[in-house]
């Protein structure tokens, strides 16, 4: 089956963001561990979830320099994440995620 780059891109953002929340993966590096997508692909699907309404963001751990903390959703939009864990075999098979 032949899937668009668009519905790629849409599932990975939902993967990610679901992957958040869930505690699963809260940080670019576990994000690369998790899904084996490079650095800058975890990066950009970080930043793209804004045009989702996803509220995605970074917490700094209090006392930490640089970028140590987590990611975490603070609002999902328009989009409802029960239908992402319900949907996760199809979504990981799409994006070839294991």
């Amino acid at each position: 089956m032949d899937v668009s780059k668009t519905r790629t891109s849409f599932y990975r953002r939902l993967y990610v963001a679901w992957l958040i929340d869930s505690g699963a993966a809260t940080s670019v590096p576990a994000l690369m561990t998790a899904t084996g997508m490079p650095r800058r692909t975890a990066q950009d699907t970080l930043a793209a979830l804004a045009e989702l309404d996803i509220d995605c963001a970074f917490q700094q751990e209090s006392g930490e320099r640089n970028n140590a903390g987590h990611y975490e959703i603070r609002d999902w939009g328009a989009i409802n994440p029960q239908w992402i864990a319900a949907n996760l075999p199809q979504i990981k098979a799409v994006l070839g995620y294991p």
